[in-house]
């Protein structure tokens, strides 16, 4: 027998749209950016909604974006297996998985630097999923 009256559940997309607009502060404008450089970066990236804030994944989890009140956070789940030539990690860097990234209200970001991290999450997902290990 069919339910009625379920719950419509709303798509990661709309929830982050709705997450943004919600932030009507310098951290929606700065989340809104990360999006979209992240979905530039990986037009395959896939949105999820994950414990309450935004999730995108490749091929496994690429990175979370946490908002706080004095910065927005991309946590990268396997930052520490992978190169950040630039430099962006700056938090979180004493774990032996994750290491993030704290944006803090006018800071610049490094869109180039950013784009190539994604990537290489990416690169590094992808290969551990087929079963082979780039170095």
């Amino acid at each position: 027998m069919k339910k009625s009256g379920a719950p419509k559940v709303e798509s990661a997309s709309r929830r982050i749209d709705a997450r943004i607009e919600e932030l009507d502060d310098w951290r929606g404008a700065m989340l809104g950016r990360l999006r979209a450089l992240i979905l530039a970066a990986d037009p395959q990236v896939v949105e999820e909604w994950k414990w309450e804030i935004p999730v995108w994944s490749h091929d496994g989890l690429i990175c979370t974006g946490e908002t706080y009140k004095k910065a927005v956070k991309l946590t990268f789940a396997k930052g520490a297996s992978v190169d950040d030539p630039a430099g962006l990690f700056n938090s979180s860097l004493a774990g032996k998985v994750r290491r993030a990234i704290d944006f803090h209200e006018g800071d610049k970001v490094n869109e180039k630097a950013l784009k190539a991290l994604i990537r290489a999450a990416v690169e590094l997902n992808t290969s551990l999923a087929s079963g082979r290990r780039t170095s």
